[in-house]
């Protein structure tokens, strides 16, 4: 299954901040689309579709600004400023980068190169994998639940087939005796034929139950087999 291409949002009125970003970013088959937005826009609307946002704040008011819009927005954030205070200050701990607003220094360089290009590529990379991973987690989760629903849903019908099939086989042979009592008025017989008819329905379905119970109970047994083979097999080999 392919997934779906993620989407950077780049806040910053600087053309070059961008293409930083994208020069920068991992080689991925699933490269994430990026689209350019002015901070100010973002900040007047706060929130959007897209996956993670990568600002250039260039200024200290900018900054705070920036910082409160991204974490209203709920989405995970990365905030590139060049404040020297930054430097001084213990690093942040985030229990959850998915909904954190991560902070990075512009003024980190190694030989005269700034590296807060790569540094944030790569960390948007991760924290984008990371919430694409913990998505579906959740999805599966709640597959899992509904399987569990359903499947306890079967087992209590599986569990009560042979009470109900007791009621039903009660039901069929008095409705049928019914029908063959003499003298019954029309209207009578009509409603006898009827209960008759409709327990002969349940009858068939709880009839096709006990067949997919039965079923379901041979393919889990072939598949116990097929496993031991399988590991049988294996240890054939191993040995």
């Amino acid at each position: 299954m392919r997934l779906t291409h993620p989407t950077i949002l780049i806040l910053s009125a600087n053309p070059a901040f961008a293409r930083e970003i994208a020069a920068h970013w991992p080689a991925d088959p699933n490269a994430p689309e990026l689209t350019v937005l002015e901070q100010g826009l973002f900040r007047e609307r706060v929130g959007g579709n897209y996956d993670l946002a990568i600002a250039d704040a260039h200024s200290a008011e900018l900054r705070a600004g920036l910082r409160q819009a991204l974490a209203a927005a709920g989405k995970p954030a990365i905030l590139v400023h060049s404040d020297d205070s930054f430097g001084s200050s213990p690093s942040p701990q985030f229990t959850n980068p998915c909904e954190a607003v991560i902070e990075l220094s512009s003024r980190v360089t190694h030989d005269e190169k700034s590296l807060w290009p790569v540094m944030a590529a790569l960390l948007g990379r991760e924290i984008v994998r990371r919430c694409h991973a913990e998505a579906r987690a959740r999805d599966a989760e709640m597959v899992c639940e509904a399987a569990q629903t359903e499947a306890t849903l079967g087992r209590y019908i599986s569990e009560m087939r042979h009470n109900v099939n007791n009621a039903l086989t009660s039901v069929l042979g008095n409705a049928e005796l019914l029908t063959l009592e003499p003298g019954l008025p029309p209207n009578v017989l009509t409603q006898a034929e009827t209960i008759l008819n409709m327990a002969l329905r349940l009858h068939e379905v709880f009839c096709r139950f006990a067949s997919i119970e039965k079923e379901l109970s041979v393919a889990s047994r072939q598949s116990g087999k097929q496993t031991g083979k399988g590991k049988a097999h294996s240890a054939v080999a191993g040995w």
